[in-house]
């Protein structure tokens, strides 16, 4: 309408605020030319470069979305969108010394907002001035008006931010005392407990820190940090001592694995024979997946890899044979799926020292007696992927995936061997099962920034010499590689 009035056709706020319109339908070409053409009329408007700074945002070019930023504040430099935009960008490009001054302005003009504190305190800790960041914090804190008695969730969580801070400046004694003074007030009571504990370690007092890890792996048995504590705390010297305290806690709990578990990494030869069998023949009887990826880590010790082999083994011959984990027993019977279990343990036990066609043989008779198990086909396709057969193995991953549409990650893990199959066009139709509508699976990956997507992608197009494809490929994640890569004029970085 405004622009329709021949007296204000050339208004060049109107004009820019039509190209941010027209940017978020997507008409980029169009939207860029408004914005400009705005920005023609009317050069002096902090409204014309802030309209024009969000398209390069949107772009992700940050660089020069912070010129049009700085531009803008020039003419208007107290608006406090454009310097919450601008520190946005700053903390994206990693610029944290002019983090610090925006951050800064905001506070002077906004000294009564909680974000203005703790935004300028963030940069403080960021540059790693912990004083000052310390301080920053503590004079915020001491403005709210938080009754001793009463849990606020957002104050708890600013105890708990001072408290990281005063952690990574190596103040553990101050750490330890704060967290105590303000222990009542923190609705994150597990947070604080191991705060205490690894305060207490740091701090040289071993008998309240062993106290400390001992209620801890009461509240939750199977966090192998908590038994690590426990260790340093006791000063457990021999292996003996070590073995002890592990069958205790297991006695008080137990249902819990890493109690079991963590011994097996200790003791060698026939002790080790001893609790592994205890070890493995419950995990059999009852069925349990993820029992191989338990004990894959003792496969870099060769004399515990014969045992478990051995002990494997023997409980498959057995229990074809009489139904029992040794031909010495007698009772009650193992289930039939105990033979499952075992023999889909072996298959994983095979495959991982490189014997596929033995790993396969065992895969493959499990599969013939239940061919509804999605953890079977999942294996199978792995074997086939360690053996070098690409297609096959998205084949039996595809397989897994039938079973279950509604699982996210065979989805994913389906794509990933398609792709590296070459099998492009099936990997993007796999994954637009969980992508928006509206959008080919393709766009939707590349602006959620799917990255493992994007690269095997580019490996694929690259296999089939497809150059042109991959090249544009690695142009698009270009783009949006600020967010998680930067140079700074010094050695890359990868940030999370």
């Amino acid at each position: 309408m405004i622009l329709s009035n021949p007296k204000f056709a050339e208004h060049g706020e109107t004009l820019a605020m039509k190209g941010l319109t027209l940017n978020c339908l997507g008409k980029r070409e169009e939207a860029y030319e408004f914005v400009r053409k705005g920005l023609r009329s009317d050069v002096r408007s902090h409204v014309c470069w802030h309209v024009y700074g969000l398209l390069q945002r949107s772009d992700k070019k940050y660089d020069e979305a912070i010129k049009c930023y700085r531009n803008a504040l020039k003419l208007d430099k107290d608006n406090l969108q454009i310097l919450r935009d601008l520190s946005l960008l700053q903390i994206q490009m990693r610029d944290l010394e002019g983090y610090r001054e925006t951050r800064y302005q905001l506070l002077q003009l906004r000294p009564t907002q909680r974000a203005s504190w703790i935004g300028y305190a963030i940069a403080y800790h960021l540059l790693k001035d912990y004083d000052m960041a310390l301080k920053l914090l503590e004079e915020f804190r001491q403005t709210q008006q938080v009754p001793p008695n009463k849990i606020d969730y957002e104050y708890s969580e600013l105890i708990l931010y001072q408290n990281q801070v005063m952690r990574e400046a190596d103040l553990f004694q101050e750490s330890l005392e704060h967290i105590e003074t303000y222990e009542m007030q923190i609705c994150d009571k597990l947070l604080v407990e191991e705060i205490k504990g690894e305060m207490l370690l740091k701090l040289g007092r071993l008998k309240e820190a062993s106290e400390v890890f001992k209620n801890l792996i009461d509240r939750n048995a199977e966090n192998w940090c908590y038994y690590e504590g426990l260790e340093k705390a006791l000063q457990l010297s021999s292996l003996e001592e070590r073995l002890q305290i592990y069958e205790e806690i297991s006695k008080q709990h137990p249902r819990a694995v890493l109690p079991r578990r963590l011994p097996l990494n200790l003791v060698p030869g026939k002790k080790f024979r001893e609790l592994m069998d205890k070890f493995l023949r419950p995990y059999l009887s009852k069925g349990c997946p993820p029992l191989f990826t338990t004990l894959k880590s003792l496969y870099s010790n060769t004399e515990k890899v014969s045992i478990i082999q051995e002990l494997v083994t023997n409980y498959e011959a057995s229990l074809k044979m009489n139904g029992f984990f040794s031909p010495y027993e007698n009772g009650e019977k193992e289930p039939p799926t105990t033979l499952l279990w075992v023999q889909y343990f072996l298959a994983q036990h095979f495959d991982k020292l490189g014997q596929y066609l033995l790993a396969l043989e065992y895969i493959n008779a499990v599969i013939a007696s239940t061919p509804t198990l999605i953890e079977l086909f999942y294996i199978k396709a792995k074997i086939y992927k360690h053996i070098g057969n690409l297609k096959e193995a998205a084949k039996w991953m595809e397989e897994a995936q039938s079973l279950d549409t509604a699982d996210r990650f065979i989805n994913s893990k389906c794509a990933k061997y398609m792709l590296r199959a070459n099998m492009i066009k099936e990997a993007e139709e796999m994954c637009s099962k969980f992508t928006r509508e509206g959008t080919t699976a393709m766009e939707n990956l590349n602006e959620m920034q799917c990255m493992w997507f994007e690269t095997e992608c580019i490996s694929a197009y690259q296999r089939l010499g497809r150059y042109g494809d991959a090249l544009k490929k690695c142009h698009e994640v270009e783009r949006h590689s600020p967010s998680t890569w930067t140079t700074g004029g010094k050695e890359p970085q990868m940030h999370p």
